[in-house]
């Protein structure tokens, strides 16, 4: 009989997609701090005894400082909202952090047609 393997990491996957939508749509409905606006939840990671959770966002516009100030204090009223909308024993603990991972996309496509650029320059 093979051993069987734990469903852990699976749950933990399902539980941070499960927060990441519930966050989403907390953050754009109910919340009223002016100094977040338009936030997109990039991805949630759990930690395995789902005690904390690490939010990266991204924003469309504004002030990440301040967006992530913003968020990370009203982040007991974010998990309040969790706790009745999740049906799981704890509900972790929000920490939230700003995702560059656009920004940087968005260099690393500049820096590439910048370098096709001078190929096609010393190409001619």
């Amino acid at each position: 009989m093979p051993a069987r393997k734990s469903a852990t990491p699976n749950r933990a996957f399902k539980v941070a997609d499960q927060i990441q939508r519930d966050l989403t749509e907390l953050i754009a409905r109910e919340l009223k701090d002016p100094r977040v606006g338009m936030v997109t939840i990039q991805s949630v990671e759990v930690t395995p005894d789902y005690a904390h959770a690490k939010v990266f966002f991204s924003l469309l516009q504004g002030d990440a400082a301040q967006t992530q100030e913003g968020l990370n204090q009203a982040a007991g009223f974010l998990r309040a909202g969790l706790f009745k909308r999740l049906h799981i024993h704890t509900v972790p603990t929000l920490h939230f952090q700003f995702d560059q991972t656009t920004e940087r996309a968005a260099d690393m496509n500049a820096l590439i047609a910048q370098a096709v650029a001078s190929r096609s320059r010393n190409e001619d």
